[in-house]
């Protein structure tokens, strides 16, 4: 800074400012290679400076300031508009007239449209992996700034891998060849490796020069509806709060009221709900109806920190959203998303994407080496959790409900994966990985038009699993390693819990818990239960001869009615005339009464409620009140303690704005001086939070039709459960080697796909079986000269949806 500001004095000194600025002017760079207003007007108008129209001078003039940001072939609606901002300033200053500004403008936007621009963007492009190339500049120059980039001398070593590279590119013609007759044009393909962040692939689109599909826009760093692929951090966040993949939801017909709107009713993709299902189905079949029902128990703003802690950064204020959020109603970056995906395939751990493995000043100074500091990364969600969500994703038989067992989501080794579709048929995506590499595919149309009924699974699955398959071809096979901490419990399906002999062989599951959150409680959905046989009526001990015993599967109010209609029946509730009632429990001969009036079972509580019942009993000594958060709750927090008997009154009252949003637990015991105690509970919700506004459109998700939800609760059935050049050229790699180790902790391949051979999904050969028995190697190597490309118009517009 010193030296500069001594050159300054120096050059003002020496020199007029006229003098100065036509230094600046036949130096300066205006991106694509060109230093110098003549060459920057031959580059971009193919004619001298001279003849430069006040539409082109004022175009070239805004470039300098950033090359990158303003590029003409890169981003041209970026250089239109600060075009526009010179030529407001020449307005200003009155050096041209509004009306010579506006037709400047429109003049520039016609040059720029013109196929000769375009071809002059484009000469003597002949790099490999141009939106790689783009990326990676952009990346230095946000890491060392325009003037260090471009003034020369920076040696960069990228992560690309050319030989993935072309694969994605090969992989992705053939399946929107595929395609062809339903509106399909385009696609982009992220690769990376977990451990490291290398991009060992970015294909930005089908093709970079096909200006018809507007192949410049580089799809992966754009803004697009990412449909059912976020749910995974939604359900990743409900296990921070207590939730495991035995957790059971009731996936019926829900009405979320909207205030002043018409109730919102979502849907599954296949118009049907499923009743009781546990969080491993509903995640791995990508049912909307659960998944809206977790992110009400999760709530938006815990979400939307989730998913900044695994790298999502297009998520801002938590009020512009709503439960459409966990079915894809937030923009995404493929990018970011595929980053995302990676904290899971790295046991938890984020390692931020990156495109460079060394770079060094012109001097020889090392300013970055990925191999000689290997980045440490942030565990940003405890291993454990981040394993049951792949331990989910790599399920065979739980996705089996919405899309079979085999198809694009199975490989021939295990693999995790997941869908997304919108509802509007705009965005589908595939995202999965293997323990050492992820793959994040979107298919689509870069200018929003819809596509005829194309989803995640067939647009971008089978381009994801034709990739995979030949790009892990010949390497190591490697399970997902378990973390310590965790054990199998037998549950029962249709409750979580642990199974009793009255839950069928058929209704149970070996699922995985943490240790420390293993189940405790036995299940209570399947009962023994006494019918008189003569009515089909309740009955009792007081009638031994009318009465036998059956086994019930008694469902929870919410999920009765879906129940019998399923055929799946459902206990009597009315007692029969035949069987006298019990005779209440007496204490000191007179019966107690306790219960609390308000507020009701499953009520919406907002600001400060009076918790009002009636505890009383001979020999009363006290009770209390109790909340805990979740329908059943393995800890407690004492509201109040009581000395004195109540009839009809006020118990407690609860401030609930201090407590965050979500369901709870109010429970009520009286005991008397002997000791004896008598106790109950009254669910209910806090929903302090303003109601998110509307969704303005219908997203689905793969594999799962949905509509757009929004707030108020219904309560699920919860479970307790405890190359080197000069710059600006960014060049090829030199060969590497990447050594892939087999697992060395224990593992479990229960849940996995059988590694049997998986045929690729056509227009790709089979792949056949391999077994890995040794380290395999990898030959790398990165991009060549950098050049220039022709980029996007401006980011997808933010749309809400609900997709699958």
């Amino acid at each position: 800074k010193i030296r500069e500001a001594i050159l300054a004095v120096e050059v003002t000194r020496k020199y007029s400012k006229d003098q100065i600025l036509e230094l600046y002017l036949n130096t300066i760079f205006y991106g694509n290679l060109a230093y110098g207003i003549q060459a920057a007007s031959e580059t971009y108008f193919n004619k001298r400076v001279e003849e430069l129209t006040l539409a082109e001078a004022s175009f070239l003039a805004g470039l300098p300031q950033a090359p990158a940001v303003y590029d003409p072939c890169n981003n041209p609606d970026a250089a239109l508009a600060r075009q526009r901002d010179v030529l407001n300033l020449m307005v200003e200053e009155n050096y041209i007239m509004r009306e010579q500004a506006n037709d400047a403008a429109t003049e520039s936007r016609q040059q720029i449209s013109a196929d000769a621009f375009d071809k002059r963007c484009n000469a003597g492009i002949g790099i490999q992996a141009p939106h790689f190339v783009v990326y990676a500049r952009e990346q230095l120059e946000q890491l060392y700034g325009p003037e260090v980039v471009y003034k020369g001398g920076l040696q960069v070593y990228t992560t690309l891998d050319l030989k993935l590279q072309r694969l994605a590119e090969d992989e992705a013609r053939k399946q929107i060849a595929t395609l062809v007759g339903k509106n399909v044009t385009n696609a982009s393909l992220v690769a990376l490796n977990p451990k490291t962040g290398e991009i060992l692939t970015m294909l930005g689109s089908v093709d970079f020069f096909d200006k018809k599909i507007d192949g410049q826009v580089n799809v992966s760093v754009r803004l697009r509806q990412p449909g059912s692929s976020i749910k995974p951090l939604t359900y990743v966040a409900a296990f921070q709060k207590g939730w495991t993949p035995a957790t059971v939801i009731a996936d019926v017909k829900t009405v979320f009221p909207i205030p002043g709107q018409p109730d919102y009713i979502p849907e599954n993709y296949d118009t049907r709900e499923h009743g009781l299902v546990p969080v491993r189905t509903a995640l791995a079949s990508s049912f909307n109806i659960p998944a809206v029902k977790t992110l009400q128990f999760v709530t938006v703003t815990a979400l939307i920190d989730t998913a900044r802690q695994f790298g999502i950064t297009t998520f801002k204020d938590p009020r512009n959203y709503g439960l459409s959020l966990t079915l894809g109603g937030g923009d995404v970056k493929l990018i970011e998303l595929a980053g995302a995906y990676a904290v899971f395939a790295n046991q938890g751990v984020r390692v931020p994407p990156t495109p460079f493995l060394k770079i060094t000043d012109p001097h020889g100074k090392v300013l970055l080496d990925l191999k000689a500091n290997p980045p440490k990364g942030t565990q940003v969600v405890d291993p454990r959790y981040a394993y049951q969500i792949t331990s989910i994703l790599s399920d065979v038989s739980a996705r089996a409900p919405a899309f079979g067992t085999a198809g694009a989501l199975r490989l021939s080794r295990p693999a995790a994966a997941k869908t997304g579709t919108t509802n509007d048929w705009r965005d589908n995506w595939t995202l999965g990985y293997t323990p050492d590499f992820v793959v994040g595919v979107w298919v689509g149309n870069s200018n929003n038009t819809e596509m005829e009924h194309i989803s995640g699974v067939t647009g971008a699955g089978p381009l994801w699993h034709n990739f995979m398959e030949r790009a892990l071809a010949g390497t190591p096979q490697q399970e997902f390693l378990i973390p310590p901490g965790m054990v199998r419990f037998e549950v029962c399906n249709e409750s979580g819990l642990l199974a009793t002999e009255f839950c069928p062989p058929d209704h149970r599951t070996m699922e995985i818990f943490l240790a420390d959150k293993a189940p405790t409680d036995k299940d209570n959905v399947w009962q023994k239960i006494k019918i008189d046989r003569t009515n089909n009526l309740l009955g009792t001990d007081l009638c031994p001869d009318l009465v036998e015993e059956r086994i019930f599967a008694v469902y929870p109010p919410e999920a009765r009615q879906w129940a019998i209609d399923h055929n799946i029946p459902q206990p009597p509730t009315e007692r029969s005339p035949n069987c006298p009632e019990p005779a209440p429990t007496l204490v000191g001969g007179v019966a107690p009464a306790m219960g609390i009036s308000s507020p009701r079972d499953g009520q919406v509580l907002i600001g400060v409620a009076q918790i009002v019942g009636t505890v009383q009993m001979p020999d009363f000594d006290n009770y209390t009140v109790q909340l805990g958060f979740g329908s059943d709750p393995a800890d407690w927090i004492l509201l109040t303690r009581g000395t004195g008997p109540v009839q009809d009154g006020t118990l407690a009252t609860w401030d609930t704005r201090r407590y965050p949003d979500g369901a709870y637990t109010i429970r009520l015991a009286m005991t008397d001086r002997n000791g004896k105690s008598f106790g109950g509970r009254t669910r209910v919700v806090v929903a302090n939070s303003p109601a998110p506004p509307p969704p303005t459109a219908r997203p689905i998700a793969t594999a799962t039709r949905t509509l757009t939800p929004v707030p108020t609760p219904v309560l699920p059935t919860l479970t307790r459960t405890r190359t080197p050049t000069l710059a600006p050229t960014v060049t090829a790699t030199p060969t590497r080697t990447a050594t892939i180790a087999l697992p060395t902790a224990t593992r479990t391949a229960t849940l996995a796909p059988t590694a049997t051979a998986t045929p690729m999904i056509a227009p790709v050969t089979a792949t056949p079986t391999r077994t890995a028995t040794s380290a395999a190697t990898a030959t790398r190597t990165a991009t060549p000269t950098m050049t220039r490309t022709t980029a996007p118009n401006t980011a997808t517009p933010t749309r809400t949806a609900t997709p699958k």
